[in-house]
C-alpha cells in the first residue's frame, strides 16, 4: 500500500511539523502506513525542539500526484497546502482554524476543535481510543512543544484551560516536568532573527488568505526586542512590496511579536491598508498593537470584519 502523507500548512511551524509527526504515528499504529512531510524550511523554534528529541525534520514534499492520499492537519485552506491538492485524496483534516475555501468530491473524515494547537486535538484522539498504545515521551514532547508555542505558553487568546491541562498531563509523560522554563527557551530559539535575510523575515511564518475577492497576507515573527527588527523597516518593506507586486497582494501585514510582555507592532502596506486604519493609525505604515499577539484570534478578524 502507498503511503499516506500528512502535511501542515507552507511556512511551516511547530505545530504543523509535530502534528504531522504525531498523526502520522496514529496512523501507522492502526495499520494505515503513513509518512509525515513538511511544505517548506523548519524555522529555529522547530528545530529547538527536534534537536531536544534528536529526531530528523520530515521530508520535504514540493508536488502531490493525482490520487495521492493525504491527510492535513492544521490547515484546511487550499492556498495553505501543498501544490497538486486539489487534485489529491483527502482522507482526513484535523485542525483549529476557521474553515475557508476548502471542498473536496468525496466524504472524509473532518475534525476541528476550537482550541489554541492541532496537538490538542491529537491528545484528544489518543484519550478518546484506547485502542491506541500509550503516548511515548516522544510524542508527548511533540504535542507539548506545538501547544507552547502555539500558545505563546499560554499567553495567546488562543489558549484555552484545555489547552493548559493537556500539557500538565503531557508534562509528566514526556518527563518535561519544568515545561515553563523549556518552552521559554523553545520561544526565545525562535527569535533569533540577525541571520535571516529579509525576503526570509517576511516569509519565515506567513499565511495568505482570501475573503470578498480580496488576497492578503499575515507574516508573523516573533521576538524580544521589537526595535531590533524594527531598525530594518527600509528593507522589509522592499521585500513586502516586491511579494506584493509579484503576487498581487491588496493587504500585506508583517507582526513583529514581542512574547515577553505580550505585544505587536505592525507594518502594513497595499492597496487595501484602510482596511487596517479602520482599527488603527498607520504612522509611516506601522502601528503598536498592545496585547496583540494571535494571527488567528486578533489579525485574521481585524481585517475580515473591516473587509
Amino acid at each position: 500500500m502507498k503511503e499516506i502523507l500528512v502535511f501542515g500548512h507552507k511556512n511551516p511551524d511547530t505545530d504543523s511539523i509535530c502534528s504531522s509527526l504525531v498523526q502520522a504515528s496514529i496512523d501507522n499504529r492502526t495499520n494505515m502506513p503513513a509518512k509525515a512531510m513538511r511544505l517548506g524550511n523548519i524555522n529555529k523554534e522547530t528545530k529547538f525542539v527536534l534537536d531536544y528529541l534528536g529526531m530528523q525534520a520530515p521530508e520535504l514534499l514540493t508536488n502531490l500526484e493525482e490520487g495521492q492520499k493525504v491527510i492535513m492537519v492544521d490547515h484546511n485552506e487550499f492556498g495553505q497546502s501543498a501544490e497538486g491538492i486539489q487534485k489529491a485524496k483527502i482522507l482526513e483534516v484535523i485542525d483549529h482554524h476557521r474553515i475557508s475555501n476548502f471542498e473536496t468530491s468525496e466524504p472524509l473524515f473532518y475534525t476541528t476543535r476550537p482550541y489554541g494547537c492541532t496537538s490538542t486535538i491529537l491528545y484528544e484522539e489518543f484519550k478518546r481510543r484506547p485502542s491506541l498504545q500509550k503516548i511515548s515521551k516522544e510524542e508527548a514532547a511533540l504535542m507539548l512543544s506545538a501547544i507552547i508555542s502555539d500558545t505563546l505558553l499560554f499567553k495567546s487568546p488562543t489558549c484555552t484551560k484545555y489547552d493548559i491541562r493537556v500539557v500538565e498531563e503531557l508534562a509528566n509523560i514526556s518527563g518535561i516536568k519544568d515545561f515553563k522554563t523549556y518552552g521559554m527557551d523553545m520561544l526565545k530559539a525562535g527569535t533569533a532573527l540577525d541571520d535571516l535575510s529579509e525576503a526570509e523575515l517576511i516569509n519565515l511564518d506567513a499565511k495568505s488568505l482570501e475573503k470578498n475577492g480580496l488576497t492578503y497576507k499575515i507574516a508573523q515573527v516573533n521576538t524580544v526586542d521589537i526595535p531590533s527588527v524594527m531598525k530594518r523597516q527600509t528593507n522589509i518593506e522592499k521585500e513586502m512590496q516586491a511579494e506584493i507586486k509579484n503576487k498581487g497582494i491588496d493587504l500585506f501585514v508583517f507582526a513583529i511579536t514581542d512574547i515577553v510582555n505580550g505585544n505587536s507592532e505592525i507594518i502594513a502596506l497595499g492597496e487595501r491598508t484602510d482596511i487596517i486604519e479602520k482599527t488603527c493609525n498607520l504612522v509611516n505604515h506601522t502601528a503598536f498593537l498592545e496585547g496583540v499577539v494571535s494571527r488567528k484570534k486578533q489579525l485574521i478578524p481585524m481585517i475580515d470584519n473591516n473587509m
